[in-house]
Order: C-alpha cells, then structure tokens, then sequence
C-alpha cells in the first residue's frame, strides 16, 4: 500500500436531510435521522477533509426499482413506495416512513453500489459510503430494525448476476447489533464470507451465537464473535486474532466493512465503551490485511451510529487511517473509558470459536 491513495467518499446532501423521523426523542425510531449525516458531512467540511487532494466526492448511483428485486420481495418494495407516496406510515414497529423514504432508501443502495464497483474498476483505492438509512437488519421479505433495503445484499448479488463478479467477497460487520438480515443472505454461499463482531446478551440469549456457522456449502463461513456488553477497545480488537488468519486463508477479492458505529460509549442504543480510536485502530488494520490480500480493495459502508456527537469522530477517524495518517482524539474521549474488564469472557468466547472453527480452517 502506498501512501497516496485515493479515497472515494460518497456524498449526497439527501442523506442530511431527508426520511426525517416524526417522532421525539427518546423514541427509538427517532434515532435513525438526517442529523447524522448533516453532522458528519460539516464535521469533514470544517476539518478540510474534502480539500484533500487524496479524497474524491463521489454521487451515489441512481437505480431502477427493478435492482431491487435481486434482494426483495415485490410485496416489501411495494409497500415501501405505497407509503411513500401517502407521505406516511408505519412499517412494522421500527419503520417509519416518509414521503421521500422510498426514494432515499433507493440512493442508499446507489451509494453502496457506487462505493463498492468506484473500488472494483480501480477508480479509487478505497471507499466510504456515507449513506442512509442503513441496511444490516433488512430481510428480504420484510424491513426491520431501522433498515429498510439491505444496501449490501443488493449490491453483492447485484455483482453477481448483472455485472458477473464471480470472485471472493468478504464482509466485515462491526456494527453493535448483529446483522440478521445481511446473514441470511449468503449463509450458504462460500463465495461470501460473513465475519460479525457485535454485542451480545449473554444473559437472556441472542442470536449471532457462535455456533451459527453457516449451512451446506457455506459452513464455516458465517463467523460471529459476541462481546460481552460493557466491552472496551481491548476486548473488541481482539477480534482481529480471528479475523487475521480467517482472511488469509480465504483471499477475498474485496472486503466489505458494514461500519456501524454504536459501539462508540456515547451511543444512545449501544452497550460497549469503545472511542474514535479504536475504529482508528481497526481500520488501519483492516487496510493492512487488505493491501496484503487484495489489492487494497476496501468498501466502507455506513450502518448504524446514533450519537451525533460521536459519530462525526469515529467516521473522521476511519478516514484518517485510510490515508494513512495520524488521527488526534478529541477533547471528550480524553477520560479513560473501560476497557479490559471483559477480557476473560472474551478469552474464553476466543477459544471456543477457534475450537469450532479448526473443522473448517486450518488456523
């Protein structure tokens, strides 16, 4: 890897400003809005990140309704636009929507599409897709958990049976919540790697257990590391010691980062007590293993994050390790947060992981 990559950063002035929630805080659905984006964007435009000459603006793609239907059904994407078009509505309990929802939530797939092929035709070295509404928990028969179309489902099978990417992709999940809807989609593919570093509610049961593996020729290829809640910045790295060995053994031909941020210990639907520096930390890393395995080829794709004070920091960090250059924490994170105090539960998670793992990866 070199030093003077070029990093292409999807933009649109839409994602700040519209599907804005109708509803106060602190209801949960109010938490997906277009300040987070609004926040981000004048956060990099204050920090001169886009007068960089190593950063590109980059529009999200316009897509047909009919790319949807790689990933949805008729019935979800139909009942999208309906409500869009009376200008409200409810869909299930977590989805609310708005007169310009549906066309938004199209940009969204655009954006991720845009990061995902300006990195595969060699436009830029990496990626970040500032987009929303986020996509992780979206099935293809029903929106949920703030998502209403899974951005890189659609995007992945989109590069397979219309742009005939045949090549391995590796997606990298460290958004807080485990990603239940993006799973489902590739849990027997092996040409798709799913790897989930998320909280975990060790005490009433979760799914994004372990031992959820994957099925037929896909075994061993969906792996989940939980963390305890309360977990710190040492305890969510340590991820990386099964990631590392898990990449290399698989040489994927992209990797896909579903960046979420509400791990950060500001984060109002979050439960661990990470800081900007520590997505810092990981992106660097994942930018190494990139550069050794594939090229550099590196797709960021904005999931959650909800703390508008602290998600302009972790996504101004992820930049920063993408150029390669030192990143500064800011005055609010200077208090010591925990970290460490789960060590010997994750320890212990580690270990059976590996153990469940060496049937499938010689590790």
């Amino acid at each position: 890897m070199t030093k003077n990559n070029k990093i292409g950063i999807i933009v649109d002035r839409d994602f700040a400003t519209k599907h804005a929630p109708p509803y106060p805080h602190p209801i949960f659905l109010s938490y997906e809005t277009p300040q987070r984006i609004a926040a981000i964007l004048s956060f990099l435009e204050e920090n001169n990140v886009f007068m960089n000459e190593k950063v590109i603006k980059i529009k999200p793609t316009l897509v047909d309704e009919s790319l949807l239907n790689l990933a949805h059904s008729r019935y979800l994407i139909e009942s999208v636009r309906n409500f869009s078009n009376r200008g409200f509505g409810l869909l299930s309990e977590e989805i609310f929507i708005t007169e310009d929802t549906f066309e938004l939530a199209k940009k969204a797939v655009g954006g991720t599409m845009q990061a995902i092929n300006s990195v595969l035709n060699d436009n830029v070295d990496q990626s970040f897709a500032l987009i929303r509404p986020p996509g992780h928990h979206a099935l293809r028969e029903k929106a949920s958990g703030l998502c209403i179309f899974n951005n890189i489902a659609n995007s992945i099978i989109h590069l397979r049976e219309n742009q005939h990417y045949n090549k391995k992709i590796a997606i990298v999940d460290i958004d807080a919540h485990f990603g239940d809807g993006l799973v489902q989609y590739f849990y027997d593919d092996p040409s798709v790697l799913y790897f989930s570093v998320h909280e975990f509610d060790f005490a009433e049961g979760d799914i994004g257990f372990i031992d959820e593996l994957g099925e037929g020729e896909g075994l061993g290829t969906n792996i989940n590391f939980p963390l305890p809640m309360g977990s710190g910045e040492e305890e969510f790295l340590e991820c990386l010691d099964i990631l590392n060995p898990i990449l290399k053994a698989f040489q994927p031909d992209l990797i896909i980062v579903a960046a979420g941020f509400d791990m950060h210990y500001s984060d109002p639907i979050g439960n661990c007590n990470l800081t900007s520096n520590s997505y810092y930390k990981f992106a660097k890393e994942i930018l190494k293993i990139a550069g050794e395995l594939c090229e550099g080829k590196l797709a960021f794709i904005l999931e959650g994050g909800y703390s508008i004070i602290a998600l302009p920091y972790c996504v101004h960090a992820v930049i920063k390790a993408l150029l390669n250059e030192d990143y500064k924490q800011p005055i609010i994170e200077k208090f010591k947060t925990p970290s460490g105090t789960k060590n010997e539960e994750v320890e212990k998670i580690k270990s059976s992981l590996l153990e469940l793992l060496t049937e499938y990866w010689n590790l």
